[in-house]
């Protein structure tokens, strides 16, 4: 009995020792835990139970340059529903006036409420959809509705806000006002204005904290935000509303009737740079058309004809050629080595002045100009084109300019015929904007300035950055030069050999040059052969006040394809129009104000658009298009009468927007 009592007595000591191991174990465990990896391990635990979520701030209003809304942000609300933090007794003594006035808001019935109502407090749900979009003005009703009154933790209210872009003016100008999208790496793309000053307008973001719950959904804790968010600038375009929908509907006709790939129009004010409207059409499979690319600035091409400017610009100033000389188109076909330039007219003009040759446009004459001029130092042509900045971007703000191509002497592609070629506009690239560029220039006696797409950018009434004139070159040419071109230009219109002669009016004077240009002429296919058709120049053309260029890429050519025909009567209609709106004859110079006006208008508007609503605001002589965006918010219908400034409302300010529907807004 000994021996077994000894024997059970060592076992009990082995279990007990195990056992102070495993506790000993347990315990160092434990401190490690707690010491070392407690950090950690309390991350992760946070990270799976509460989280920080980011709040993205109201962008910045986009303007045009009279303070009418392009672009801006629209306040959309998400209700929820958390059935576990409302009690028993409250949500019996609320479930069916609540669910009366959300039938009553937002157009289901009453039952319909009761039902997913019950189902969520039955099923114990924290996160249940009650209705998504509403805005601002359906939002600050739901707050006050029976229940929900009491906040998140009593009447179980979850606010989901978020912010959608909208462009007032639709489709036109779309592509230039653009966008800006961020993905989930924090990386921001984008096109057109809203990319180009995205810094400005994005602000921001703010943070909330949330807490994880059932079916992997995330609830808000408490009613503050930790970081609240700050709005974006708003930005001030140079974009003229009238002058953009007169070039929209211009082009868009144009390109109907021709059929046509796709189209640009550019209006330029001369002496600022200030961009006033720059419209991109681009046809559907369909056949329809609307703002696919920006064209304009992103698309470099040969110019063809109206690259002869240029060339003219560049022998008058190395004195190889003046306007009164001579020479021999020599029956409209030019051999040049194993290549024919040709002339669009049949046999050609005979010997003409090499100001008629512009006149007429002429391939052979400024073919045979250029070359034999040039032959003996090609580079110091193209020199001269690079002096005059012909070879650099603009550097605009908004990405994706196209580049501009000069081939140098010696470079791949340069050949025997190049300078013949480049005279007239082949062998050499530019976008339709660096095209204009240059004839804004010789509207400004040789002086070029950048274009420019934004005025100033704005907080309240507090400027953060302002945009001046920006010049390029001082003096691309002589005066003398651009005085010799400028009656060339405004000839090519007024006088009856004139390619543009069909454009000319004796009520409005415009000066310019078309240009037709071949796209895939190296193909031996005919039927491959399309056409790039061009006008660009100024008006009026005695103080000239704004240039334009219209180009139309691939008309139908059995309609017509010749830049006088197809893009010359959209620069005509843009000009009249503008004209007619604007007349610049005999016009009395009034002294100029500061921007006054606008700030009024725009003080006006921020302030107005930052109020929490629960009455109709006095939206008397604001902007028409800030009215609407302010008062559509608030979710009322709007019906306008008239253009301009609100000078009537039919609802007064200070009615409760609970009894209202609709407002009628007159303008004048």
């Amino acid at each position: 009995m000994a021996v077994n009592d000894k024997n059970i007595l060592t076992r009990l000591y082995m279990v007990a020792a195990c056992l102070f191991l495993f506790a000993l174990a347990v315990v160092v465990k434990l401190v490690s835990i707690q010491m070392v990896d407690g950090d950690r391990y309390r991350e992760l635990a946070m990270e799976r139970t509460e989280k920080m979520f980011t709040i993205a701030p109201n962008r910045g209003n986009l303007y045009s340059d009279d303070g009418s809304l392009l672009g801006t942000s629209v306040s959309r609300y998400s209700i929820r529903f958390d059935a576990v933090t409302v009690s028993d007794v409250d949500f019996k003594e609320n479930v069916v006036p609540l669910s009366d006035e959300l039938g009553n808001l937002l157009g289901n019935s009453s039952s319909h409420y009761q039902q997913l109502l019950r189902k969520a407090k039955e099923n114990k749900n924290r996160y249940a959809l009650i209705a998504r979009n509403l805005d601002y003005s359906e939002y600050m009703m739901v707050k006050e509705f029976p229940l929900f009154r009491s906040g998140p933790y009593k009447g179980g209210l979850i606010i989901e806000q978020k912010t959608v872009r909208e462009h007032p003016l639709g489709k036109i100008a779309e592509r230039s006002v653009g966008y800006e999208r961020v993905d989930e790496n924090g990386y921001y793309t984008g096109v057109g204005l809203e990319r180009a000053f995205g810094q400005y307008l994005r602000g921001t973001e703010g943070k909330r904290l949330k807490q994880k719950i059932a079916k992997g959904q995330w609830k808000p804790i408490g009613r503050d935000n930790i970081v609240e968010p700050k709005d974006g600038y708003n930005v001030i375009s140079t974009i003229d509303i009238n002058i953009q929908d007169i070039a929209h509907h211009a082009l868009l006709k144009q390109l109907e009737h021709y059929k046509a790939e796709h189209g640009t129009v550019i209006v330029m004010e001369t002496k600022t740079g200030e961009v006033k409207a720059i419209s991109n059409l681009g046809r559907t499979a369909e056949g329809k058309y609307y703002e696919r690319l920006n064209y304009a600035i992103g698309e470099s091409h040969e110019p063809g004809s109206t690259f002869k400017l240029m060339s003219l610009v560049a022998a008058l100033e190395d004195q190889v050629i003046d306007t009164s000389s001579v020479v021999d188109t020599e029956k409209g076909r030019w051999r040049i080595y194993d290549r024919t330039v040709r002339d669009s007219k049949h046999g050609g003009y005979g010997k003409i002045s090499v100001g008629k040759a512009f006149e007429v446009s002429s391939n052979t004459a400024f073919a045979k100009m250029i070359h034999h001029g040039y032959k003996e130092a090609p580079e110091k042509y193209v020199n001269r084109l690079m002096a005059m900045n012909l070879h650099k971007e603009l550097g605009l703000p908004i990405k994706g300019e196209g580049k501009p191509v000069i081939r140098y002497p010696g470079d791949k592609g340069w050949s025997g015929i190049s300078l013949a070629w480049m005279s007239h506009g082949y062998e050499v690239s530019m976008t339709p904007l660096q095209t204009l560029t240059f004839y804004n220039a010789i509207a400004n006696d040789g002086e070029m300035v950048k274009p420019r797409m934004i005025k100033e950018v704005r907080e309240l009434d507090r400027t953060i950055e302002k945009f001046e004139k920006e010049i390029i070159d001082a003096s691309i040419c002589t005066k003398a030069t651009a005085a010799k071109v400028k009656d060339l230009l405004k000839n090519v219109v007024e006088k009856k050999h004139g390619t543009g002669h069909g454009l000319y009016s004796p009520n409005f004077s415009m000066a310019g040059k078309t240009g037709t240009a071949q796209k895939n002429y190296a193909s031996k296919d005919p039927d491959k052969l399309r056409y790039i058709s061009t006008f660009a120049g100024y008006f009026p053309a005695e103080n000239p006040k704004y240039s334009c260029i219209v180009v139309i890429h691939e008309p139908d050519k059995s309609v017509g394809y010749y830049g006088a025909d197809v893009s010359g009567p959209v620069f005509k209609s843009v000009a009249q129009k503008i004209y007619a709106n604007s007349p610049l004859i005999d016009e009395v110079e009034l002294p100029k104000v500061n921007d006054e006006k606008l700030d009024t208008n725009f003080q006006k508007y921020y302030a107005e658009a930052q109020k929490k609503y629960s009455k109709v605001p006095n939206v008397k002589g604001m902007s028409g298009m800030d009215a609407i965006s302010i008062l559509e918010n608030l979710g009322l219908s709007v019906e306008v009468r008239g253009n301009g400034k609100v000078r009537k409302q039919s609802i007064s300010h200070g009615t409760d927007l609970g009894k209202v529907d609709k407002i009628i807004l007159e303008l004048s």
